[in-house]
């Protein structure tokens, strides 16, 4: 009788110890030469797809090394590197290492960490993780609440509490159409796409968002919130949420997340904050005013992929009263049997959130926390927001760029060129078109901005890589590429 089964998955330890011998030198050689390679290769669709090329489902099996390393190729030869120190485009973080080692530690155990009893340490650890979060940012011990995917997730879990909360309880049964008025909630129009996602996918339809307008320094206009909220229940309509920015995702500003509290108070409606961003920056003193008020959020969506550098993914939703989520996601069907755990109660996360099934995504975020501790933070978001300010520093010290916000980590500047035309249009196809020759060329990656109508390159520095020298550098190629996109247009301009 054989005593083990064969499998085409399996590999014994010596196997995967030798692959992964492999693959960690190949991951480390690249995590030494990252700062050395160009941003992205800025390969087309077209350009990947002659190298991976169209092959049929595999008949046969082939060994997981040779694959494995196949792959590395692939990922560490073409693709876009969000931890090279001249990566500022997007809010993805430079990449914690250890994060990795977390990442495959989790897979090899696996835990399902929808249950407790799925997962009995991996559970006690996000619950840690979670507790730390909600610590670093200056809450009181009363909120918890559960790690997703990330900003999305994170807002959208917030958003459903804040929907159970407000709403009357035959709303789990009837719908939104049960009720006898429409529901509505309000933020800045510049708040992410997040909300429109939210109010399209929950049933509120997108004419339920206020969109509130900002002031000049990109924050949400408090007495037109307030002067919104009135009018809309003067109409018969249902107020029951508004959404405060702490750091926007086009410029970073921060609204005022104590005033927009207060109303929240006075009208009854659940205050969230979208501090997927900017958040973490609470942690530094001369920072700490700024987001006054976030204590008295009753959601909170943190992202540790984006400030906190851990790996994708990695999102966190936290409530000040975590009963909530229950009452929001948790169902018994008669096949969950997951409370038979002996001593006190289990706390079992598919009762928090979306997901049943749920990876340990909490080991990264926990293991770097643990790595840096706080005090390693505060140096390197600090030192992200001093980075950003030189660039600003800079930008506004050449006469021929434009410094036109500047916030947390966020810089945001345009190529203007001494001999422009007077034509604002032209300066935005001019900055967009720059922005694509930036990207492809591979030596700098920003990203866009559209503030008060103009067309801004956005540098985002969430990095603990990037260094002054990146900084300096990065002007002098966006000076250089400007001149020689602005020469060719201006010959278009006069050849027509």
């Amino acid at each position: 009788m054989r005593t083990k089964r064969v499998s085409p998955l399996e590999m014994s330890g010596e196997e995967f110890r030798e692959a992964g011998h492999e693959i960690v030198e190949r991951i480390a050689e690249f995590i030494d030469s990252i700062g050395q390679r160009k941003v992205t290769t800025g390969e087309s669709p077209d350009d990947i797809l002659r190298i991976t090329g169209t092959p049929p489902l595999p008949q046969e099996g082939k060994p997981a090394k040779d694959i494995i390393m196949e792959v590395a190729g692939l990922l560490t030869g073409h693709s876009l590197f969000n931890g090279h120190p001249k990566f500022m485009g997007y809010v993805t973080s430079s990449a914690a290492p250890a994060g990795a080692l977390a990442d495959l530690l989790a897979a090899a155990v696996n835990p399902n960490v929808g249950a407790n009893i799925l997962s009995p340490s991996a559970t006690e650890m996000e619950k840690q993780t979670i507790k730390w979060l909600a610590e670093m940012i200056g809450l009181d011990a009363s909120y918890g609440g559960v790690l997703v995917s990330g900003g999305n997730m994170a807002n959208f879990t917030g958003f459903l509490a804040a929907r159970t909360a407000k709403a009357p309880e035959s709303i789990k049964e009837t719908g939104l159409r049960g009720l006898d008025n429409q529901m509505v909630f309000y933020c800045s129009d510049a708040t992410h796409t997040w909300i429109e996602k939210a109010a399209n996918l929950f049933g509120f339809g997108t004419s339920s968002i206020r969109w509130i307008k900002t002031s000049a320094d990109n924050r949400i206009e408090i007495s037109l919130l307030e002067d919104t909220i009135k009018n809309d229940t003067g109409k018969g309509l249902v107020p029951f949420m508004v959404v405060g920015n702490a750091g926007d995702v086009s410029t970073g500003a921060v609204d005022d997340l104590n005033s927009i509290a207060g109303i929240c108070k006075k009208y009854n409606l659940w205050f969230h904050v979208d501090g997927a961003y900017g958040l973490p920056a609470i942690i530094l003193p001369e920072y700490k005013e700024l987001f006054a008020g976030v204590e008295k959020a009753d959601s909170i969506a943190i992202d540790p992929h984006k400030w906190l550098y851990a790996p994708l993914e990695a999102g966190c939703t936290l409530v000040k009263n975590p009963e909530t989520l229950v009452h929001t996601f948790s169902s018994h069907p008669s096949y969950y049997k997951f409370d038979a755990t002996g001593g006190m109660p289990a706390l079992n996360f598919y009762e928090y959130g979306f997901q049943n099934s749920r990876g340990f995504r909490a080991l990264k975020v926990w293991t770097a926390l643990q790595q840096a501790g706080l005090n390693g933070y505060k140096k390197m978001i600090g030192e992200d927001i001093r980075l950003s300010q030189r660039l600003s520093g800079l930008v506004a010290a050449s006469p021929e760029l434009e410094a036109v916000t500047q916030n947390l980590s966020i810089s945001n500047f345009r190529y203007v060129p001494k001999d422009h035309p007077d034509d604002e249009q032209y300066l935005n196809r001019l900055n967009e078109e720059l922005l694509t020759v930036l990207q492809k060329n591979g030596d700098v990656f920003l990203s866009n901005a559209l503030v008060k109508g103009r067309f801004c390159l956005r540098a985002c520095i969430v990095n603990f890589r990037t260094s002054e020298k990146d900084i300096e550098e990065i002007v002098d190629i966006v000076l250089k590429e400007g001149r020689e996109l602005h020469k060719e247009q201006l010959k278009n301009i006069f050849a027509a």
